[in-house]
Formats: C-alpha cells, structure tokens, sequence
C-alpha cells in the first residue's frame, strides 16, 4: 500500500477522502492548519497541525514521511470572502499550492491530484459544462484554482509532475455512516442551511432569486455526493499510474436540481415544513451549472454510488442530527 499525504484532510471533502483512502489500507498523513478543518474530523491515519504558508515545517514533514502521493484540498473557499478579502486567498491558495510543490519536489514526490473547481469556469453560455468549456472565473476563489491548475501543466513541462485536477460541482451529504460530515463555520451550502431550518436551528431558508429562467425560477446546480467525490480521489491516483501527464476532469451527476427541489426534497426526508424567504438573486450566479462528467467515467472509470438527491439528504440529515 501507499504513503499518501492529504493536506486539508481535517476538512469536508478531504477528511471523506482518507477515509475512503484508509479502507484501502493506505498510509496516510493529514495536514491541516485546522481553520476550517476539525481534527476530530481525523479517524484515521495521522494529523500534523501545519499551514501551508510555513514552507519549512511543511518541507520536514514531507522528507520525513516520504510520501508517493499527495492529494491537496487545502484552500479556503468562501466565494463572498475572496471577494472581500482577495489578497487573503491569492496568498493562502496560490502560494500555499507553491509551497507545496517546492516541498514535494524536496521528498522527490512527483504525483498529485488537485481540488478544483467548476468555479473556474465562471458563467458557461453552454450546459452542460465540459472540460473544454472556456474557463474565465468571476471571483478571485475561482480564479486562484485556475491559477493552480496552470501551475500544475507548468511544473509537469519543467519537473516531470504528474497531477490531475478534479473540478468538483456542487459537493453535498455526509458518510452514510455518520462517522463524518459538513461542518463549516459560517455555512453557506445550500442542504446543511435547509436542514438546519428543519432541526428550528434557523428559522427560515432564504431562496435567492425566483425569476431565472429555470422551470420554478430559482437556480439550477448539480449536487454530488462527497463519497463519490471520494472515490474519484482514489480513482485518480490509480489513473496517475496508468497514465503519467497533466489532467483535469469534471465530478457531477449531469443532472440539475433546483433550489426549490432541494428545499422539497429537504421537508420530504425531515418531514418538516420549511418557512422560505424569498430574495433578490446574488449578483454573479448563474441560473443553470450542470457538468459532463463523461470524461470522469469513461477515463477514471468513476461510477456514481450515493448521489440521488433523495441518498444526499438522508445522509446529511442523519449527521446534521448529531451536531
């Protein structure tokens, strides 16, 4: 089995990810600043608090582990807050991935799959979104893991690294069983917000914007369970072996769901009636995201396990309970 480093493995989709990784028999090391990840997120394999920003703490850590792989979550995500604060991102998410690079490249570690985006390609004219979709971010979030992934083709033309980059849509759900799941402060995803509204947490949903052109008015994205995220992790560092070079592949279920669908959805498992505050749409989004994942599974062979929306929320209601 393998060493395999994960850094922001204390976090959402990360800490699923070792997990997965973990049932394989891997060897894995977690590091993490722990800012937005949990380290009771990590059940398995090792934790060293670390920020990617401490290049030499980072280097130590990785010519000792001497790790054949490494999977890179780490990067803050807040689409508002890189917004406010781009600077702050550019530096944790750019920098932090060039630390990274120049560590692995000290361990002689020359293997690595990224967590993208489909925020890179910014508002696509054409559904559903394929890896050739122009990509032109509208946010510095979105821009930062573009920046990363042509960083990636660049170190692979003068190192020799091999990576591919996962452009996840919209991830959702927790482990079907509840060892782990989303915890995030602040929240912003849509599920865990309605759900949170079911358990009285909240005491309503606001739904931004009923007047796109979508079938009910609200927006339409593709949710994806954080399992089979997982999976397509795992899947892409046996693809590495296969096939060396620099790759890029969506994660989506091609299929829309719409944010009034969810919030049915949500009253459906919960059997809770849900108070919805209807508000004016968020500047920048999109009425429609929705990908072609056929590259993903005929490349990577990656099948979809756990990603009906009905199997996302049972899932999340179940671990949002626990909280």
């Amino acid at each position: 089995m393998a060493k395999i480093i994960v850094t922001g493995g204390a976090g959402y989709v990360g800490s699923h990810a070792v997990k997965r990784l973990a049932h394989d028999g891997h060897e894995i090391l977690v590091i993490d600043n722990l800012v937005h990840g949990h380290a009771e997120a990590v059940k398995w394999g090792d934790l060293e608090k670390i920020d990617l920003l401490n290049l030499e703490a980072l280097t130590d850590a990785l010519n000792q582990f001497e790790p054949e792989s490494v999977l890179h979550f780490a990067a803050y995500a807040y689409v508002g807050e890189s917004v406010r604060e781009p600077v702050k991102y550019y530096e944790n998410n750019v920098l932090g991935t060039l630390n990274l690079l120049k560590a692995m490249k000290s361990a002689k570690c020359s293997k690595l799959v990224f967590s993208s985006t489909c925020a890179t390609y910014g508002e696509p004219k054409i559904i559903p979104i394929t890896e050739s979709t122009p990509q032109h971010p509208i946010n510095p979030y979105g821009q930062t893991k573009l920046m990363v992934e042509q960083i990636l083709r660049d170190a692979h033309t003068a190192y020799g690294l091999e990576s591919v980059s996962l452009r996840y849509f919209n991830a959702a759900g927790a482990d079907p069983e509840g060892e782990i799941g989303e915890n995030h402060h602040p929240e912003t995803h849509l599920i865990p917000l309605t759900l949170q509204t079911a358990l009285g947490k909240r005491a309503e949903i606001e739904v931004l914007g009923t007047d796109y052109p979508t079938a009910d008015g609200s927006c339409i994205r593709d949710y994806i369970h954080v399992m089979d995220l997982a999976e397509a992790h795992v899947l892409a560092l046996k693809y590495l072996e296969k096939k060396p070079g620099v790759h890029a592949f969506n994660l989506g279920t091609e299929t829309g769901t719409s944010v009034l669908e969810i919030i049915k959805a949500a009253e459906k498992v919960s059997g809770k009636k849900l108070k919805v505050k209807h508000s004016p749409r968020r500047a920048g989004d999109p009425p429609v995201l929705v990908a072609d994942a056929s590259l993903a599974k005929r490349e990577l062979g990656w099948k979809l396990q756990h990603s009906s929306i009905d199997h996302i929320i049972r899932d999340a209601w179940k671990w949002i309970q626990k909280l």
